[in-house]
């Protein structure tokens, strides 16, 4: 197992001599979340599988597994369209409290090789590994290893690109999916881009490749080959900017800390229109927990509460209260948000919601004063479902009106 601890980076300047091969890796859990319910659902191997946020006509498809693509089903599609597309699928509600204990020892694992780390989401993170080759070898020796200790500590699989930059590493492991390793070697990125159709180029969404398309553009490589002068004649600023992507061009650095949470928040889509009071107290209170939970994991606690409230068709509001002092108390998030439920639901006539949320930000680092009289009971029952909910799955501990009327999230 590698040493943790930092190595030192290379950091542009002439004090260290530039490596000589590629640095930059974008690591990428292969469908993350699809990947965790088969360690615990091994009969479903081979099988389209589908998790979504809720698994009614309202929730939405978060990933899916290969077998599931092959039919066109895609992460944010809706569920009841997943269901016309695929209807031998097996559909699991997502567990995101599963899946986070796997996201932290992830990341745990690619701080070991460097300091330089630039999280991209739960399942995926930037690397610059300069200044570590005598500690862990090249960039590619390392991409091997982390792959290797996915597989070997979480049990899932991980595939990565190696380039000399963030965009090039990007599309280099999406062309290695699932479970593979591409290396693109310095001064070779518009070559392995060239071929590569327009899509696969960060930057590049549907609008931008029909007006390619109807240029004749087709590939990078071709989009590459456009004058410069005509494609910002097209795209204003973003002309120069397309053809330098194009070729593999892209200097923004791997900074470390970025993508770290700056909000912790949970939300519930119901089946049908909810008007009981009674229900809606009781999942604010479950969500109150579980954003009491995520913090505990984070080490961080919450100043600014924030509820989410939707009402259809799809009116949305938020309210938001500013603590005295940061909390990471279920308690003391609950009570906070339900003032702020109850003030926002009459107002709005005590209409059915939609939807419901709540959230926590400006997080700071944990303080806290007991009050008179109180004691440490509550927290020891809280950190006791935390850890169930940690080990059997968010929803192994639920308040009992969580459970009526089907899933949501």
């Amino acid at each position: 197992m590698p040493l943790a601890g930092p190595c030192a980076a290379y950091d542009g300047h002439d004090t260290m001599t530039r490596p000589a091969g590629p640095t930059v890796l974008h690591v990428d859990l292969d469908a993350f979340f699809v990947s965790m319910e088969l360690l615990r659902h091994p009969e479903l191997r081979g099988l389209p599988v589908v998790v979504a946020g809720g698994l009614g006509p309202r929730g939405v498809v978060n990933t899916c597994s290969y077998e599931a693509r092959r039919f066109g089903v895609h992460s944010a599609m809706p569920v009841g369209r997943a269901r016309q597309l695929c209807p031998r699928a097996v559909f699991l509600a997502s567990d995101y409290a599963y899946y986070g204990v796997a996201s932290q020892r992830f990341h745990s694992i690619l701080r070991d090789y460097t300091p330089l780390v630039e999280p991209a989401g739960a399942d995926e993170a930037y690397l610059d590994v300069a200044g570590c080759e005598q500690l862990f070898g090249d960039g590619e020796a390392i991409a091997g290893d982390i792959r290797r200790r996915v597989s070997a500590e979480i049990g899932i699989t991980a595939s990565v690109g190696v380039s000399g930059n963030k965009l090039v590493s990007k599309v280099a492991s999406d062309a290695s999916k699932p479970d593979g390793l591409v290396v693109v070697p310095l001064g070779g990125e518009a070559a392995f881009l060239g071929p590569r159709p327009l899509r696969d180029l960060p930057m590049i969404g549907p609008k931008t490749a029909e007006v390619l398309a109807g240029l004749g553009v087709r590939t990078i490589g071709e989009l590459a080959a456009v004058a410069v002068g005509h494609l910002e004649s097209r795209f204003g600023r973003h002309g120069l900017e397309l053809h330098e992507r194009a070729l593999g061009r892209f200097d923004s650095p791997v900074l470390a800390g970025r993508g770290e949470a700056k909000s912790v928040s949970r939300e519930m889509t119901f089946e049908q229109d909810e008007a009981s009071e009674d229900r809606l107290r009781a999942v604010l209170r479950g969500q109150a927990e579980r954003v009491a939970a995520d913090l505990v994991r984070q080490g961080k606690a919450g100043r600014t509460v924030t509820l989410k409230l939707r009402f259809p068709p799809f009116e949305t509001l938020t309210r938001s209260a500013t603590r005295p002092s940061p909390t990471g108390l279920a308690d003391e998030l609950f009570e906070t948000a339900l003032e702020l439920f109850e003030r926002a639901w009459s107002e709005n006539a005590r209409r059915p919601v939609r939807l419901i949320g709540l959230g926590a930000t400006n997080l700071q680092e944990p303080a806290r004063q007991l009050r008179l009289g109180e004691t440490l009971e509550r927290d020891r029952v809280a950190e006791t479902v935390a850890a169930i909910r940690d080990r059997f799955g968010d929803g192994a501990v639920k308040r009992g009106a969580e459970l009526m009327r089907g899933p949501g999230r």
